[in-house]
Protein backbone atom coordinates (compact mmCIF):
# COMPACT_ATOMS: atom_id res chain seq x y z
CA UNK A 1 0.00 0.00 0.00
CA UNK A 2 1.44 3.36 -1.03
CA UNK A 3 0.46 6.54 0.76
CA UNK A 4 0.92 9.77 -1.12
CA UNK A 5 1.78 12.88 0.84
CA UNK A 6 1.74 16.51 -0.24
CA UNK A 7 4.93 18.55 -0.48
CA UNK A 8 6.53 19.30 2.87
CA UNK A 9 5.81 22.73 4.32
CA UNK A 10 8.96 22.85 6.42
CA UNK A 11 12.31 21.10 6.82
CA UNK A 12 12.50 18.02 9.06
CA UNK A 13 15.20 19.70 11.16
CA UNK A 14 12.50 22.11 12.40
CA UNK A 15 10.19 19.31 13.60
CA UNK A 16 11.33 19.47 17.24
CA UNK A 17 13.02 22.74 18.23
CA UNK A 18 12.09 23.82 21.75
CA UNK A 19 14.87 22.82 24.19
CA UNK A 20 12.46 21.17 26.67
CA UNK A 21 10.91 19.11 23.87
CA UNK A 22 14.35 18.18 22.50
CA UNK A 23 15.25 16.93 25.99
CA UNK A 24 11.98 14.96 26.17
CA UNK A 25 12.73 13.27 22.81
CA UNK A 26 16.28 12.40 23.87
CA UNK A 27 14.98 10.96 27.16
CA UNK A 28 12.38 8.82 25.35
CA UNK A 29 9.40 10.72 26.79
CA UNK A 30 8.35 12.23 23.46
CA UNK A 31 7.62 10.12 20.37
CA UNK A 32 5.06 12.29 18.56
CA UNK A 33 4.97 15.85 17.22
CA UNK A 34 1.88 17.57 15.88
CA UNK A 35 2.27 20.34 13.35
CA UNK A 36 -0.06 22.29 11.09
CA UNK A 37 2.25 21.47 8.20
CA UNK A 38 4.01 18.36 6.95
CA UNK A 39 7.65 18.38 8.11
CA UNK A 40 8.76 14.82 7.27
CA UNK A 41 7.90 11.64 5.41
CA UNK A 42 8.06 8.13 6.91
CA UNK A 43 11.60 6.79 6.82
CA UNK A 44 13.28 10.19 7.02
CA UNK A 45 15.75 10.80 9.82
CA UNK A 46 16.64 13.82 11.91
CA UNK A 47 19.28 14.52 14.50
CA UNK A 48 19.05 16.11 17.95
CA UNK A 49 22.34 16.79 19.73
CA UNK A 50 24.07 13.97 17.88
CA UNK A 51 21.29 11.40 18.37
CA UNK A 52 19.49 10.17 15.25
CA UNK A 53 15.72 9.57 15.09
CA UNK A 54 13.54 7.97 12.41
CA UNK A 55 10.06 9.14 11.43
CA UNK A 56 8.06 5.90 11.48
CA UNK A 57 4.60 7.18 10.60
CA UNK A 58 2.87 10.39 9.49
CA UNK A 59 -0.89 10.85 9.60
CA UNK A 60 -3.58 13.52 9.51
CA UNK A 61 -5.70 13.78 12.64
CA UNK A 62 -8.34 16.19 13.94
CA UNK A 63 -7.29 17.79 17.24
CA UNK A 64 -10.47 16.35 18.77
CA UNK A 65 -9.19 12.80 18.20
CA UNK A 66 -6.13 13.37 20.35
CA UNK A 67 -6.09 11.12 23.44
CA UNK A 68 -4.42 11.28 26.84
CA UNK A 69 -1.92 8.71 25.53
CA UNK A 70 -1.16 10.96 22.55
CA UNK A 71 -0.52 13.91 24.88
CA UNK A 72 1.88 11.77 26.90
CA UNK A 73 3.61 10.71 23.65
CA UNK A 74 3.91 14.45 22.90
CA UNK A 75 5.88 14.79 26.15
CA UNK A 76 3.13 16.29 28.32
CA UNK A 77 1.56 14.89 31.51
CA UNK A 78 -2.01 15.14 30.19
CA UNK A 79 -4.18 16.27 27.30
CA UNK A 80 -5.31 19.35 29.23
CA UNK A 81 -1.66 20.32 29.92
CA UNK A 82 -0.86 19.94 26.20
CA UNK A 83 -3.90 21.97 25.14
CA UNK A 84 -3.23 24.72 27.69
CA UNK A 85 0.40 25.12 26.63
CA UNK A 86 -0.40 25.09 22.90
CA UNK A 87 -3.01 27.81 23.39
CA UNK A 88 -0.56 29.85 25.47
CA UNK A 89 2.22 29.49 22.87
CA UNK A 90 -0.01 30.44 19.93
CA UNK A 91 -1.73 33.69 20.88
CA UNK A 92 -5.20 33.99 19.40
CA UNK A 93 -5.49 30.29 18.62
CA UNK A 94 -8.64 28.46 19.65
CA UNK A 95 -8.83 24.71 20.22
CA UNK A 96 -10.90 23.61 17.22
CA UNK A 97 -11.68 19.91 17.63
CA UNK A 98 -12.07 19.52 13.84
CA UNK A 99 -8.78 21.26 12.95
CA UNK A 100 -6.55 18.81 11.07
CA UNK A 101 -2.90 18.51 12.05
CA UNK A 102 -0.06 16.30 10.87
CA UNK A 103 1.06 13.78 13.49
CA UNK A 104 4.71 12.78 13.08
CA UNK A 105 5.63 9.56 14.97
CA UNK A 106 9.32 8.85 15.55
CA UNK A 107 11.77 6.72 17.52
CA UNK A 108 15.53 6.46 18.04
CA UNK A 109 17.26 5.17 14.90
CA UNK A 110 18.97 2.39 16.88
CA UNK A 111 15.63 0.80 17.81
CA UNK A 112 14.91 0.28 14.10
CA UNK A 113 17.84 -2.15 13.89
CA UNK A 114 17.64 -3.69 17.36
CA UNK A 115 13.90 -4.42 17.13
CA UNK A 116 14.41 -7.04 14.39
Amino acid sequence: MTTEYPAKTCDIERLVRHPKLVDAVKAGRKTQQRRDGLYAYPGETFELDGLRFVVSKVERQPLGHMTEEDAIAEGYPSLSAYRDLILKMHAGMTWDESHLVWVHHFHPAESATTAA
